[in-house]
């Protein structure tokens, strides 16, 4: 849980029915876990929260969507009660590719024998983009180390604090570094994704040996569902999110990819914004490529521009911009996170080449001068476009909210619950009431004050909606976990 995770508020916009609002959320296979983030950033500094209108509006922190919720089982698992997924708590000694599969033909915890690999997809709801790394030198986790045993790399055998790479069981459908065959991880050290070698370079025989982290439950998890409107948007039923079809062909840095996102107006929606890493992560399509289906890694149904590579050769696509920051470096401001779409290029020994695989998660300077891009940065020599492309979302199910100062102040704590929760606002509360998962009210008070306390001991453990009216007529939907 987030250091700010039990008092976060919550503010929704868009108010629904319950029956609409418990029916989206039951229909949610794919809902993506918040980032976490909660300070606000400018290309340089921390700063306050900016106001509607001012530069750097439409950031991640502006907006709150399921928050990060796990449950220690007690039995060497967890449970991430926002996806339904149950997680290994200590991935053990680095294994092969090959031996992870096997492991999970063996494996017995908690009770379950029916333990997995988890696709990348799957491996990406856990990361948290609260962590900060300094180059190759660990500062804070992008995991949630309070729930979760997570390794750094051995100095002592030569290896760096970033060399903990957890891999997934989600292979690169094309090749890296000139020939590799390529397994997709996540580096919940410095906070990327990226494809790494299967096989130790440059014989290719002796197996890579990587941590893995296993999963079970919810197998929908990470598969869209995608219906295309016919007015320039695509809805993902899977997540909740609707997206731009087109993106508008013009690269920008991250404050003008914010503002731009902040006053798109589409299809008759003005709420559109720019993604955060976690919702853009979530249409990569991890089956295409360049290399292997001539396009970008991302459902056909979806329009993407083609760009020139670095060295002037067709078939690129671009890098597309998220609302996240990724704090690295000297400056840890000064870098916000993209998503690859096309192949994630760097130059090494003077030829460009594919190194980490399209669908891979990077960050990049936020501004720059035009004229000094692309660069070449890292011991991969990473592409740096700084000039990105930007792919708009809005939501669908009513789950992300405003998280700024704004005259709706209604506030839930503890939450995940134990015994009580207390609600208060700035008005009187005329009426609570608390449905169960599947629509049900269970409970409903009028306590015509600013703060009431509920008693929840009768509750059994589980996700709850609760339904708040003030006198102002003020309403919110707020969404609780009862764990006792």
């Amino acid at each position: 849980m987030g250091k700010q995770s039990f008092f976060k508020l919550f503010t929704t916009i868009s108010i629904l029915t319950l029956t609409s609002f418990v029916g989206l959320c039951q229909s949610l296979t794919y809902p993506i876990v918040d980032t976490d983030v909660q300070d606000f950033y400018d290309n340089t500094a921390i700063i306050s929260a900016p106001s509607v209108g001012q530069p750097f509006y439409g950031q991640d922190a502006t907006y709150s969507g399921n928050q990060p919720s796990y449950t220690d089982n007690g039995d060497g698992t967890i449970t991430d009660n926002v996806t339904g997924l149950m997680w290994q708590q200590d991935m053990g000694s680095k294994i092969s590719y090959s031996d992870a599969f096997i492991k999970t033909d063996t494996i017995t915890l908690g009770g379950y024998s029916d333990w997995r690999v988890p696709t990348i997809k799957e491996l990406y709801s856990l990361i948290l983009f609260t962590g900060q790394v300094s180059n190759t030198q660990a500062i804070s986790m992008f995991i949630d180390t309070n729930y979760f045993q997570q390794p750094i790399g051995d100095t002592t055998i030569g290896e760096r604090e970033i060399d903990a790479q957890t891999w997934s069981s989600t292979q690169y459908v094309g090749l890296t570094m000139g020939g590799d065959t390529t397994v997709f991880g996540v580096n919940f050290v410095d906070g990327r994704i990226k494809g790494y070698p299967k096989y130790e370079p440059p014989v290719g025989t002796v197996p890579m040996t990587m941590y893995f982290r296993m999963v079970r439950g919810n197998t929908s998890y990470g598969i869209n569902d995608f219906i295309d409107n016919g007015d320039g948007t695509i809805t993902d039923n899977a997540t909740g999110l609707m997206w731009q079809q087109a993106d508008d062909g013009a690269s920008r840095d991250w404050e003008n990819a914010l503002s731009y996102a902040e006053n798109l107006t589409l299809a008759g929606n003005s709420d559109w914004r720019l993604p955060n890493a976690k919702e853009l992560q979530s249409i990569v399509d991890y089956t295409r490529s360049p290399q292997t289906t001539s396009s970008p890694a991302v459902d056909p149904i979806f329009s993407t521009t083609q760009i020139n590579d670095p060295d002037g050769n067709p078939g690129q696509y671009p890098y597309f911009w998220t609302g996240t920051s990724h704090l690295d470096g000297v400056n840890p401001y000064s870098g916000a996170v993209y998503i690859a779409f096309g192949e994630a290029q760097g130059k090494m020994f003077g030829n460009l080449m594919d190194v980490h695989g399209a669908g891979a998660q990077r960050s990049d300077p936020k501004t720059g001068s035009p004229s000094n891009y692309p660069q070449f940065f890292g011991p991969q020599g990473d592409v740096q476009y700084v000039f990105n492309y930007v792919r708009c979302v809005r939501d669908v199910s009513g789950t992300n909210s405003i998280n700024e100062n704004i005259n709706i102040n209604f506030n839930i704590y503890p939450n995940p619950v134990q015994n009580k929760i207390v609600i208060s606002s700035d008005y009187e509360l005329k009426t609570i009431s608390i449905y169960n998962s599947v629509g049900e009210k269970i409970l409903e008070q009028s306590p015509n004050k600013k703060e009431v306390t509920i008693n929840t001991t009768h509750l059994s453990n589980g996700i709850y909606f609760i339904d708040i009216i003030s006198y102002n007529g003020k309403t919110s939907f707020r969404k609780v976990i009862i764990a006792k």
